[in-house]
């Protein structure tokens, strides 16, 4: 297992990162035991969750990730100090997460405090703001004329943000945190924190977290040259699209248990003519170079300048052990060309 330093904070985590969001749904205790310890033993020594979580979210699976690792480390306490335990804060919008309020300094301290409840540990390494307040070009609305830029109030927003700093200040100071970060945020978001810490000598927020695949690049270049100058360290989440890229949902299959066969929070917007044909183009040349096409897709992503960890999440063990053995395996110059031809023709394609 090969590591990278977490942004300007200095932790070193495994180019790997443990996703857990099935955990509570679509995978048990047992199951998430199970994953904890084989990536463990792989080196991987960093872990992601939310409040939120499981997904798709529920009143009912509130809090029941947090909840399967806070077993889990209660029953390794002597290994917890071995982990780089990442979660995320909710954002505005759902109404059972306190009555679907906006990202606050008084929700920060009381999230935290439920997180810490949970996952039965005394401290969380990696805080993060699972979305803004504000509208953000994430989740489908990546396009022009699905947000309105011009309408966001900056100066309100920036005084959310500071709000929020302190907050997140007063919880490092007590101990409850190490690190903050973002999560489905732009480059105004990285900067405006950026300045707002600078100036007033508060938390600098050390990494970010947004969807990035062969079907989702937007981040590249802009986002990620952000990162890499400021020393934020980039996190992409849903490597796989959702498992699209695996190649199982070809010609409109929908595997037992699969995420596309539960209700989505916003839809099934990955779910496009032009992603399904990128994606067999994909698997075709997985199969002509002797890999599987997630494989093909994990190792374009470690590969990509910029990179920190890429966050997998699987629901089996035996795809779990897939993925993790595909970051030991680099892409050659050839097949990397040969994605190259494919991205140029699908370059946005859902």
């Amino acid at each position: 297992m090969e590591y990278s330093v977490l942004g300007s904070s200095g932790e070193k985590v495994s180019r790997v990162c443990l996703g857990s969001m099935t955990w509570g749904l679509q995978n048990n205790q047992e199951d998430a035991n199970q994953q904890i310890d084989y990536a463990l033993a792989q080196g991987v020594n960093f872990i992601d969750t939310a409040e939120m979580y499981a997904v798709p979210p529920s009143p009912d699976t509130y809090g029941a990730t947090e909840t399967i690792i806070g077993n889990w480390i209660a029953e390794h306490q002597n290994q917890r100090k071995d982990i780089v335990l990442a979660t995320k804060i909710a954002g505005g919008g759902l109404p059972y997460i306190r009555g679907g309020s906006a990202i606050s300094g008084q929700s920060i301290i009381e999230a935290v405090d439920g997180s810490l409840k949970r996952l039965q540990t005394d401290y969380i390494d990696l805080y993060q703001l699972h979305w803004p307040n504000r509208t953000s070009p994430h989740f489908a609305k990546h396009w022009p004329g699905q947000v309105s830029f011009s309408k966001v109030n900056a100066e309100a927003e920036e005084n959310e943000m500071l709000e929020i700093l302190q907050a997140l200040e007063l919880c490092v100071k007590a101990g409850k945190i190490r690190y903050c970060g973002l999560s489905d945020d732009t480059p105004w978001g990285i900067n405006t924190y950026l300045k707002l810490s600078q100036q007033n000598d508060l938390p600098k927020m050390v990494s970010i977290q947004n969807e990035f695949s062969l079907l989702h690049a937007k981040d590249w270049p802009y986002l990620i040259e952000n990162c890499v100058h400021e020393d934020i360290a980039y996190l992409p989440w849903s490597p796989l699209a959702t498992g699209l890229l695996s190649g199982k949902y070809a010609g409109g299959k929908r595997p037992e248990g699969s995420r596309w066969t539960l209700i989505q929070r916003n839809g099934l917007f990955r779910d496009t003519p032009n992603a399904h044909a990128a994606t067999a183009r994909y698997v075709e040349l997985a199969a002509d170079h002797n890999m599987s096409p997630a494989h093909l897709a994990l190792a374009w992503c470690d590969q990509v300048d910029g990179v920190t960890s890429t966050i997998i999440g699987a629901t089996t063990l035996d795809q779990l052990k897939e993925n993790i053995a595909a970051f030991d395996k680099p892409l050659t110059t050839e097949v990397l060309t040969d994605i190259q031809q494919i991205f140029s023709e699908y370059p946005v394609p859902f």
